[in-house]
This record gives C-alpha cells, sequence and structure tokens, in this order.
C-alpha cells in the first residue's frame, strides 16, 4: 500500500479508536460514581453497560483483552461487595 494511502487510513482509524477508547472510559467512570452512589438496579444497569464496551473494545483490539478483563473483574467485584 503506498505511504500516503496507508496515512490516511491510520488518521481514520486513530479517531475511530479514539472515539471508542473515550466512550469505554467514560462508562467505566460513570459505573464506579453510580457504584458509589446509586440503587443496585442502577449499578447493575451502569456495570453491564461498561462491560458491554470494554468487550466492545477488547474485541476490536483498542483495548488489550487482558486490560479490559482487568476492568471487568474489578467493576464486578465492587457491585458485588455493595450487594452484601
Amino acid at each position: 500500500m503506498p505511504a500516503k494511502k496507508t496515512a490516511r487510513v491510520q488518521e481514520r482509524k486513530r479517531i475511530i479508536n479514539r472515539d471508542v477508547r473515550s466512550s469505554t472510559r467514560t462508562a467505566v467512570k460513570k459505573a464506579i460514581q453510580v457504584l458509589g452512589t446509586g440503587s443496585s438496579e442502577e449499578s447493575a444497569e451502569a456495570v453491564k453497560l461498561a462491560t458491554s464496551k470494554l468487550d466492545r473494545a477488547a474485541s476490536k483490539g483498542i483495548v488489550h483483552r487482558n486490560a479490559a478483563a482487568r476492568s471487568k473483574s474489578r467493576l464486578m467485584k465492587r457491585l458485588n461487595s455493595n450487594s452484601d
């Protein structure tokens, strides 16, 4: 592939990856915030959304799958400790 075309493709991918990474981080932060203050139903829903975003980002290679698994594990740990 010519260098100019490669540069264009990489720039497009960079912007898409940045948006996905940002929305994933936002979902995780919101989940942590709701876990601290919200009801158990709201917490479960927020964690479910964050987990879904992490899985999607990991499947696309934007976030390393082990990093996504670690984040999901920590969220579930918080969720389970709040429900006790």
